[in-house]
């Protein structure tokens, strides 16, 4: 039954979170006091993805370590710089907005592309890889990378966030990954597929948490809040599409250009919400719960392209082959 159940909330993946935010804003003055559970929350969800994983995961990023560094360096370093010209452009002057938006690429890919690579047939391994590395490299380049682009305008508590990430991402997936490895793969087969379900629900809890704390400001619809949706979206919309190019320009097969699509295009929006929530004032917190509102769209978007794509591929194939 929990399997069928966790099914059917994978298939509501696209709109668990924009429904969130909704149901948020709307019962903002009921649940805003529980915001405090929105940590561990968000821990126990990153405890359930990592049951999955084990230390051995990492063995092709060891030995074939070129992909990862690839994309990696894609997410921290080509994203956050060109999220900061868009913000530049878009919002010049305004220190907060930009940094909101700067956060939602700077924070680790998504737990969720796993999800979603693995029902597009991709590179597994590689997602998996990537995933675990990217937590736990997280407490320190985000910190850094906020720095380094808005430190002078904006006070850092670099250390509490670095102790927030490592309590969040970084501790729960070490203890998943450690379980896997002394159970042999039985915490896997057991224990996951009851806390999948249950992982779902708790990201659409923290979603409604992150809403109803911005509720005030997203009640209040201006033209300034129309325009922040609007360029969160296009950065979030190229962050797929420069991840497809990118694998693509690499020459790398289909299953690897499937992992870089998902992998570098989505993000671990909760993480970051929770991070703004905690250590910044609310107009930082708006880009990134904005983001929550279509990132799991866009996959379903990017999902249905690489089908016809690959698709398309194929026949041309075919025909080049029977000629």
């Amino acid at each position: 039954m929990l399997q069928q159940i966790n099914k059917r909330l994978e298939k509501m993946m696209p709109f668990i979170t924009p429904t969130g935010v909704f149901l948020g804003i709307i019962f903002s003055y009921y649940v805003k006091d529980f915001a405090f559970l929105v940590p561990w929350l968000f821990a126990f969800m990153t405890f359930e993805g990592s049951l999955s994983m084990n230390f051995r995961s990492l063995k092709g990023a060891v030995t074939h370590p070129l992909p990862v560094i690839i994309l990696l360096s894609f997410i921290h370093i080509v994203m956050p710089l060109w999220a900061w010209i868009v913000g530049q452009l878009a919002f010049n002057g305004d220190a907060l907005t930009i940094t909101g938006i700067i956060l939602g690429m700077v924070i680790p890919t998504g737990v969720t592309s796993f999800i979603w690579v693995s029902m597009k047939k991709g590179n597994t391994a590689l997602t998996i890889a990537l995933i675990l590395i990217d937590a736990l490299i997280a407490p320190f380049i985000v910190p850094f990378s906020l720095s380094l682009m808005v430190g002078q305008q904006v006070d850092l508590d670099t250390i509490n966030m670095m102790k927030g990430l490592f309590f969040m991402i970084v501790l729960p997936s070490v203890l998943g990954m450690a379980l896997n490895e002394l159970t042999k793969g039985e915490v896997k087969d057991v224990w996951k597929p009851r806390l999948s379900p249950i992982s779902k629900i708790f990201l659409g809890l923290v979603v409604m948490l992150n809403g109803a704390v911005v509720a005030p400001y997203l009640m209040n619809i201006q033209l300034k809040l129309l325009f922040i949706v609007l360029v969160v979206f296009f950065i979030a919309f190229t962050g797929y599409l420069f991840s497809y190019f990118l694998g693509k320009l690499l020459n790398y097969d289909k299953e690897t250009i499937i992992s870089y699509t998902f992998s570098g295009g989505m993000r671990n929006i909760s993480s970051g919400a929770v991070i703004a929530m905690a250590y910044f004032p609310s107009a930082v917190i708006i880009p990134v719960v904005v983001s929550m509102l279509f990132q799991q769209i866009l996959a379903s978007i990017f999902g249905a392209f690489l089908d016809r794509h690959f698709a398309y591929q194929n026949t041309e194939e075919k025909k080049r082959v029977s000629i």
